[in-house]
């Protein structure tokens, strides 16, 4: 095609065999650009425009009914700008490629769907059986087909499919991974170390140590190279101090940004475990369960009531499939799901197609309904990739964290004070004296710039940048060993919430129970078994049972356990099982080992199902229809909950010949006690009935869609019997609900159940001790003042519906209370998503309950919430531990810096900038390390849970901050001002002072040391030591930091301003400073009550004092802002003077000059009133 021709497309006939490969004769462009490849260039539909009036460049007319839905396939998959490359795959087998299949989902399109054939074409083109499911022996593609052979309704036409050999050693299904690609996401791409670095640098306050450094350098290298020498002097080392700032604040930005960077990897760790899932695929005939990641293009995926479906796909066939696509497309109603080759064949009848949809989206639920899919789209081809890959955000900040970040602003504006107070203080001085200075202006600036330094280094001693740090080591190094111990935490803050959970309300099935259902009873008409547990004299066990059973009967059974069921044969762990509800594989267990059924398929091959009604949970209770064998009619089986079948039924069933009765008022109370009977034993009830009817759908039943509305053919049903399910107590479940009580949580029970069973299993788990058991009807029917009052004693809710628990969980956090919740079905979503907590199950669990929920048990037991609860509270304890270790530091540090700096008459501080980085360094990074990853131990259960209420600093944590501050400096003031006297020290002597200041430095940082130690109680208890082996991390660090600080002192000495010291002074420095540790005991002795009376006391000045730097703060920011606002208005009026002509000339033209719009940020009284204007709010303000 040249210049404005068209020409048609010239016909290439090449009889050789060839393998496939983009060649000139097999590679055509379509007008808009795109390619299609492996195409017969005669009639492929994407080569011309639609519009073209020569016969041979017309596509051809779509088999999908004209009169309703014509499809132009050129323009239905013709491909959107920029993405032609996903239409193009080289050496393409399948008749499609990604941007092909791409079409049907973005957005949904009928017309793309019958252009790529329907189901039957589609699986053509992606070499799948719609039935078979893809081999489980394809390595490279079974054979090469065309788009052609693959769209056609009639193939005839077309020569079969090229036959491809696979090349020896080819692993599995490599075609179909490299055109269509995996189900996995792209990793996230982790941030780069030196951006990291480069953000932790990016901090006002670093880099105005940065800027003092290099004018520190700049003056130290003048003074050392650039001023002459007197002969004999001692080499300059002033660049030294410059050079150690530097080396400090580098590892200060290293340490951060390695900790940011171990925290992201840590992450995408723990990502890639939270998708981790297996779904149920069709393979060569057979079902498997498969890791989510390994699904394919071609693939036939099962689908049940609460999956979260994993790929985009074609609905093939099922019952009654509804879908919540809220997640992916926004719309909030259930969508009805159409097989495709219904919806084609509605399409070929020029049906309207409103409401046909057969297309699956990834990210949507299985609300009800069964059925299977074939994948069309995988990771990031698929509808949920592309919005994974959207959508990709930063872990937001927890709860704590921002309460720490408030904090640290606080503490951070009182070291700022008191910094700037100490800068002018010194300043006045220094300009003071200056008139009688004789000191050279390099010595002189040299002092100002230590002044500046000492200011700034307060600075960064007082902002606690530590905190947050503090926090998310916590939480990551608890989620991490949460993993190890069946606990994947999916939201970090629930792990800090769940340390101060008040109440627990649990699911039984799975959680406190094995999950592993086994019948164990059943009463059927005069005939009934037991197992030992439950046995009476005179029953017979299940085999004696069975085996007198009449074969109509356990024909009857079979199908009711059989065709009723969405369980389904498999292989878990290499061997043959039931997959499906634990109720149901009960059942098909049952009728595998005593009713004679051979093959759980086979059963269902002989039974034509006309239609399926999927499990009910308002009904409790499923049903399926059936066509009899013997065409006399059709069969009902329903089954469900016994007592509420129990009262669907009027008639029942003689055990032998099936003959239908009256079901008598005396039936009916004998059933009722048997029920209760089974209950008391704490056995599930599960109520068997059938209705036969002569036609289906039945006369007077409701309709929907052609399908009989469930609840319109419950009545008058037949009773066959009842069996008895047991789920045991999980072992270690009662210790675990102890242990959860003691400390101080209350622990519920919310199930299904009928009270009498709830009411047996809750005792056997320690629930259950007297208090209060509702049912869900009775529970949902009181108001919120009743519901209340009845809370507190509330141990057991039976019988209830998600609803119920849903409304229980939130009175709840009404009174007050943090709730955390356990779910695995889909209806507990609502009720997992209202918790503070909601602990989701790993194992038996739907998508949905996962997706709701924050940490998932990966065993489904109870004692890991237990877990959870430890570790929840062993991160709110670490944080607290730190945050008193830090605001002791904080306080001495300032303060003792501030107070030598002024008593100085050179204006110096006992501490200088490098060791006051240094301990910065000890209390910011090393301390965190150390005191954020302090295990647990079981006495951390033995106290009553915090309340939301409760402050972050606790009186007694201000009682040991106060008290060790006031010790470090006492002992660090008295050895700078009265040690030369008490060791007999001569202050003229310039070594001795060093030596003394060395003493000062080296005592300050082994008292932190010590109060480490200190710190890791937070109560009045005396054993420091608790549990300090288990922590190797503490251990590791405070080895680390003891090294440092002795190579310190012997070796850092032109950097720190220090020089060696001998054994008696080190003696001196570490006793002294240990004293910390029996002054810690005394600390603790001291009542807390009394504390409280004498900080209220003494407090409140302290109260008034911040309260005023902070107005005086923002005062000062307030004069600065209108100072740049000026600035910026001059610059304005300039420019607005060269818009005057232009907008004169507009309103001369009748054109309205658009009202001015301005942000203000001054005071309302200085506001001027013209025109209208915006007002904003300043945080930096506090005004409006």
């Amino acid at each position: 095609m040249a210049g404005d021709t068209l020409a048609p497309p010239i016909l290439v006939v090449d009889t050789r065999t060839r393998p496939r490969s983009d060649t000139n004769e097999t590679r055509a462009v379509t007008p808009s650009g795109s390619f299609v490849s492996n195409v017969s260039t005669i009639s492929n539909p994407f080569l011309t425009p639609s519009a073209s009036n020569s016969p041979f460049l017309t596509p051809p007319q779509s088999d999908c009914g004209s009169s309703v839905l014509t499809v132009d396939p050129a323009a239905t998959l013709r491909p959107d700008p920029g993405a032609e490359d996903d239409f193009h795959v080289d050496n393409n087998p399948f008749a499609f490629s990604p941007g092909h299949l791409d079409r049907l989902q973005d957005p949904k399109s009928l017309p793309a769907f019958c252009a790529l054939g329907g189901p039957q074409g589609i699986a053509r083109g992606l070499q799948t059986d719609l039935h078979a499911g893809l081999s489980i022996d394809e390595t490279s593609a079974p054979s090469s087909i065309t788009f052609e052979q693959a769209v056609r309704r009639t193939s005839d036409k077309f020569p079969a499919s090229e036959i491809l050999t696979s090349p020896p050693g080819s692993g599995a299904f490599v075609d179909r991974i490299r055109v269509f690609g995996k189900n996995v996401l792209p990793a996230k791409k982790a941030t780069p170390i030196w951006i990291l670095m480069w953000n932790a640098y990016n901090d006002k306050v670093i880099i105005l140590l940065t800027v003092a450094a290099a004018i520190s350098l700049a003056l130290g290298l003048y003074e050392t190279f650039g001023t002459p020498k007197e002969p004999g002097a001692p080499p300059s080392v002033d660049w030294v101090e410059g050079v150690a700032i530097i080396i400090a604040i580098l590892i200060v930005t290293l340490v951060g940004s390695l900790n940011d960077w171990q925290k992201e990897r840590a992450f995408v760790r723990l990502n890639a475990k939270k998708e981790d899932r297996e779904v149920k695929v069709v393979r060569s005939g057979k079902s498997f369960m498969i890791n989510v990641h390994d699904i394919l293009v071609g693939d036939v995926i099962h689908l049940e009531p609460g999956d979260l479906v994993p790929v985009d796909g074609i609905f093939i066939d099922g019952h009654d499939l509804r879908c919540d696509e809220s997640s992916a497309t926004g719309e909030s109603d259930a969508i009805k799901k159409t097989p495709g080759e219904q919806v084609m064949s509605q399409l070929e009848s020029g049906a309207d197609p409103k409401g046909l949809d057969p297309f699956i989206i990834s990210g949507s639920k299985v609300l009800e309904g069964v059925g299977t899919f074939i994948c069309t789209a995988v990771g990031v081809n698929s509808s949920f990739g592309k919005i994974m890959m959207s959508v990709r955000t930063e872990i937001e900040a927890t709860p704590l964290q921002k309460k720490l970040e408030r904090l640290a602003v606080a503490i951070a504006k009182l070291g700022g004070a008191a910094a700037i107070l100490l800068f002018f203080v010194l300043l006045f001085r220094f300009v003071g004296g200056l008139s009688t200075d004789t000191r050279t202006s390099s010595v002189k600036a040299s002092v100002f710039l230590d002044i500046l330094i000492v200011a700034v280094t307060i600075i960064v001693v007082a902002v606690p940048e530590g905190l947050p740090l503090a926090v998310t080591l916590a939480l990551a190094f608890a989620t991490t060993r949460l993993l190890k111990e069946k606990n994947l935490v999916r939201v970090l803050r629930a792990c800090e919430t769940m340390g101060n959970a008040t109440a627990i309300c649990s699911d039984k099935t799975g959680t406190l129970t094995t999950n592993k259902m086994t019948v164990v009873a059943g009463t059927f008409g005069q005939s009934s078994f037991a197992k030992s547990e439950v046995e009476k004299p005179g029953t017979r066990n299940v085999s004696q049972w069975a085996s007198e059973l009449a074969q109509a009967t356990k024909d009857v059974v079979v199908q009711s356990v059989a065709v009723n069921s969405t369980a389904f044969e498999g292989e878990e762990a290499g061997q043959f099982t039931f997959i499906g509800s634990k109720t149901e594989t009960a059942l098909l267990q049952l009728a595998k080992d005593h009713l004679g059924m051979q093959s759980l398929a086979e059963v269902r091959a002989n039974e034509q199902v006309v239609q399926m009604m999927p499990f009910d949970s308002a009904k409790k209770c499923m049903g399926a229809a059936i066509k009899l064998r013997d065409g006399s009619g059709y069969r009902l089986l329903v089954k469900g909950a016994s007592e509420i079948l129990l009262d669907y039924c009027s008639q029942k069933a003689d055990i032998d010949s099936l003959d239908a009765s009256e079901l008598t008022d005396g039936d009916r109370i004998e059933l009722g006690s048997l029920i209760r009977t089974y209950a008391k034993g704490s056995l599930r009830t599960i109520g068997i009935v059938y209705k036969d009817f002569t036609q289906w759908p039945p006369a007077g039943a409701e309709l929907e869609d052609g399908h009989v509305q469930f609840h319109t053919v419950l009545n008058n049903l037949v009773w066959l019997g009842l069996v008895g399910i047991q789920d045991p107590v999980r072992p270690g479940v009662p210790e675990a609900v102890r242990k959860a009580q003691n400390a101080g949580v209350v622990v519920r029970m919310v199930t299904g159940d009928n009270a009498v069973t709830a009411q047996a299993i809750a005792t056997e788990c320690g629930i259950y001790t007297g208090g209060l058991i509702m049912e869900g009807p009775e529970f949902r029917k009181l108001s919120e003042k009743e519901m209340d009052s009845k809370l507190p004693s509330l141990q057991v809710l039976a019988r209830s519906s998600p609803e119920d628990k849903r409304i229980l969980v939130a009175r709840l956090k009404a009174l007050g209370e943090t709730v955390a919740v356990t779910g695995d079905g889909t209806n507990d979503a609502p009720a997992l998503k209202t918790a503070d907590v909601g602990f989701s199950m790993g194992i038996c669990g739907t998508e949905v309950a996962k997706e709701a929920s924050e940490i998932v048990l990966m065993d489904d037991n109870f004692t890991s919430i237990l877990t959870a609860l430890k570790w929840g509270r062993a991160v709110n304890d670490s944080v607290q531990k730190f945050l008193q270790f830090q605001i002791t530091v904080n306080i001495t540090a300032v303060l003792l810096a501030f107070i030598s700096a002024v008593a100085d008459p050179d204006m110096h501080s006992v501490l200088t900038a490098v060791q006051l980085l240094w301990v910065n360094l000890i209390m910011d990074t090393f301390a965190a390390l150390a005191l954020a990853t302090d295990p647990p131990t079981e006495r951390i259960l033995d106290r009553k849970p915090q309340p939301k209420s409760a402050p972050l600093i606790t009186t007694n944590m201000w009682k040991m901050i106060i008290g060790q501050a006031i010790f470090q400096l006492a002992v660090t003031l008295v050895l700078h001002f009265a040690g030369a006297q008490i060791l007999g020290y001569d202050r003229s002597n310039t070594t001795q002072r060093l030596e003394l200041n060395t003493m000062v430095f080296n005592t300050f940082v082994w008292m932190q040391i010590f109060n480490e130690f200190n710190n890791r109680r937070l109560d009045n208890k005396f054993n420091i030591f608790e549990g300090v082996h288990r922590n190797q991390f503490f251990i590791i660090i405070n080895i680390i930091m003891v090294g440092a600080q002795i190579a310190i002192v012997f070796v850092g000495g032109a950097a720190f301003e220090i020089t060696a010291i001998n054994g008696t002074q080190w003696a001196i420095c570490v006793v002294a400073a240990a004293v910390s540790l029996p002054w810690a005991v005394a600390i603790r002795l001291f009542p807390d009550a009394w504390f409280a009376k004498i900080a209220a006391t003494v407090g409140a000045p302290v109260v008034v004092v911040y309260r005023f730097l902070a107005k005086l703060c923002r005062k000062v920011g307030f004069v600065f802002s209108r100072l740049w606002r000026r600035g910026g208005k001059e610059t304005a009026d300039s420019l607005s003077e060269k818009k005057e002509e232009t907008n004169t000339n507009a309103a001369a033209q009748g054109q309205e000059s658009a009202p001015e719009i301005v942000v203000w940020e001054g005071n309302d009284n200085e506001r001027a009133k013209p025109s209208p204007e915006i007002r904003v709010h300043d945080p930096e303000l506090g005004q409006r």
